[in-house]
This record gives C-alpha cells, sequence and structure tokens, in this order.
C-alpha cells in the first residue's frame, strides 16, 4: 500500500531498482520518484528499464496520497524553476517551444549517439 510520498534515498552505485518503497530513481514502486509505480511525487529517471505497475493499482491510490504527491511535486518544480532562475511563464513557453521539436531532436541523438 502506499503511505506517503517521498523523494527516496539516492543509490550512489546507480543500480536498478524494481519495486519497493525506498530508492529514487526506481521503477514500478510506491512512494518515491520513479517512473512506472504508484504515489510517487514525481517523475525522476535514473536511466533504466521501466517496469510499469497496473491502472488499477494507480487508480487505487488513496486521494489524500494523490493530493500530497501533486503538492510535493509542484513544489519541487518550483524549487527547480527557482535554480535554474526561470519563471513558470518561461517554462510554459520553453515547453511550446521544445515540444514541437522533440521527436526531431530525439532523432538527432539517436544518430550522434550511433556515429559516437
Amino acid at each position: 500500500d502506499v503511505s506517503s510520498p517521498k523523494h527516496g534515498k539516492v543509490d550512489p552505485t546507480n543500480m536498478p531498482h524494481v519495486g519497493g518503497n525506498m530508492w529514487a530513481g526506481g521503477t514500478g514502486g510506491r512512494d518515491t520518484a520513479g517512473l512506472g509505480g504508484k504515489g510517487g511525487p514525481y517523475r525522476l529517471d535514473a536511466g533504466h528499464r521501466v517496469y510499469q505497475v497496473s491502472q488499477a493499482e494507480k487508480d487505487a491510490v488513496p486521494e489524500e496520497v494523490k493530493r500530497a504527491a501533486r503538492e510535493m511535486g509542484e513544489k519541487a518544480f518550483k524549487r527547480r524553476l527557482k535554480e535554474i532562475q526561470m519563471s513558470e511563464y518561461d517554462a510554459s513557453t520553453y515547453e511550446r517551444f521544445s515540444g514541437a521539436v522533440r521527436r526531431q531532436v530525439q532523432s538527432l541523438r539517436i544518430i550522434l549517439d550511433n556515429l559516437q
């Protein structure tokens, strides 16, 4: 069961973590920042294969946990914007322009990675 959202511990060796309730950047777990899990405050990609929990499990997260996770995610987003000296307007404008070329940038990254 989910209890309360948190960032989670950072694994200094960046090992993949699947499931559980401890590691930041893990996949398929609960309560911590990561991918494919449920009840975490925000998405955090550590570069590992993503294991996805079912939509039914995500839907079963209590509303108070979802609300706490959204609030924590929003605070983290605003803190990050402040760190990079960006306003919310700047972020939405950046997202609008970035989204328009996201597929092309991804294709270019793949090509450059293959060339290396």
